[in-house]
């Protein structure tokens, strides 16, 4: 569906990306089909050849999968979006379809560390190099290029100590080298950032997380300029086969409906959460964007409609006392998942970013006594008491 004026972006939620068919549904169809049939041999042709814009097969294209990535794209701003089957295939499809043996990546040391262990033990086989430089510090990502450096990977938000970087600063720095900047923006998610407008010339997300907002499928995206991510994601996909399936495509595009609502609400409530912990003896340091005593407070504040829904702490008396705080909950989820209407806590340097050494595990900032909870909808005075249990344990 097209638009004679530019809607704002919670009508864009529920509007883009509507294609009805002779039966005029209202709400979005969903196509379970593995193939398309033809009018013709011709039509079948042209179909192969690229000549048609129609379908050929669900490994490609489906109509329900571009419903959801014109859906998407219309929230980021972007001319293009190439759904995947995670955020791991979004990110594998990236750096696969625009680079090849011998090229390199500058990616920031705060990673999600399926991330991390994609770019050293998997890329690094291939011929593809990454070296690790701090978010926070532009002139380091200018310092780090070479000759064959091709993409800066940034993740802002980080995961999981919710380090902020300067987009806009990254963006100059890459265009002056003549490279592409690849921003993971899972943890804002459109309705609270869009760094395509910040100079980003790449969006990556998980939409197994926020887009989907329930902890239901899997999916993932890449979304860019149509010149820039179009025809080399698309024949990663047709080749390599990592596909949203229709079924997850249509939950999603469901969850996009109310992806500003439950933001702007889980954010307010992980706010609240945050200067909570703050005031309490057993917490040590607490990370939230939103927080005034973050480092970059000013900085998200002014790139971020909010600080997001992810709060990590540091508890005083390490992985004992961390462990402690996990065990005595009785409503959060425990699990190393985000994104969900159900809070959830994990241990990162055990769960999420244990493969990593310890060496880069102290690198990345991430302690024995750091915790990391995804804030849904629950009610503050529950999320408090479910946490004191453990915190006043010690």
């Amino acid at each position: 569906m097209t638009f004679e004026k530019p809607y704002d972006a919670e009508t864009l939620a529920v509007r883009s990306g509507v294609h009805r068919s002779p039966f005029g549904e209202h709400a979005e169809p969903l196509f379970l089909t593995s193939s398309f049939v033809f009018d013709s041999a011709a039509q079948a042709a042209a179909r192969f050849a690229g000549n048609d814009d129609g379908f050929v097969y669900s490994r490609y294209t489906n109509p329900t999968v571009r419903a959801f990535e014109e859906r998407l794209a219309a929230l980021e701003g972007a001319e293009c979006c190439v759904a995947t089957a995670s955020g791991m295939a979004a990110i594998l499809g990236c750096t696969l379809g625009l680079l090849r043996s011998g090229d390199h990546i500058v990616a920031s040391r705060s990673l999600f560390g399926a991330t991390t262990q994609l770019f050293n033990n998997l890329l690094a086989r291939f011929g593809i190099a990454t070296s690790y430089v701090s978010l926070t510090d532009p002139q380091a990502w200018a310092g780090a290029v070479r000759p064959e450096t091709r993409l800066f990977f940034v993740e802002t938000p980080s995961n999981p100590l919710m380090e902020v970087g300067d987009i806009r600063a990254l963006a100059r720095v890459a265009q002056a080298s003549g490279v592409r900047l690849v921003v993971d923006n899972c943890f804002c998610s459109p309705a609270l950032q869009r760094p395509l407008d910040l100079g980003a010339d790449i969006v990556i997300h998980s939409a197994t997380k926020y887009l989907d907002g329930q902890g239901r499928v899997m999916g993932g995206a890449v979304l860019g300029r149509k010149d820039v991510v179009a025809e080399p994601l698309t024949a990663f996909l047709r080749n390599a086969g990592a596909t949203l399936s229709p079924f997850n495509a249509w939950v999603i595009l469901k969850g996009l409906e109310t992806l500003s609502l439950r933001m702007q609400a889980q954010s307010a409530t992980a706010l609240e959460l945050a200067r909570w912990l703050e005031t309490h003896p057993a917490v040590a340091r607490v990370h939230h964007p939103g927080l005034e005593s973050h480092p970059q407070h000013a900085l998200a504040m002014s790139q971020q409609r909010a600080g997001g829904a992810v709060v990590s702490f540091e508890v005083h008396g390490g992985r004992e006392a961390a462990w402690r705080v996990v065990d005595a909950t009785r409503m959060i989820s425990i699990t190393a998942n985000l994104g969900d209407t159900k809070s959830t806590i994990t241990h990162p340097a055990s769960t999420t970013h244990g493969r990593l050494s310890a060496e880069a595990r102290a690198a990345a900032g991430i302690g024995e006594g750091l915790l990391r909870i995804s804030v849904g909808l629950e009610s503050l005075a529950d999320l408090q008491a479910d946490l004191r249990r453990g915190l006043e344990r010690g």
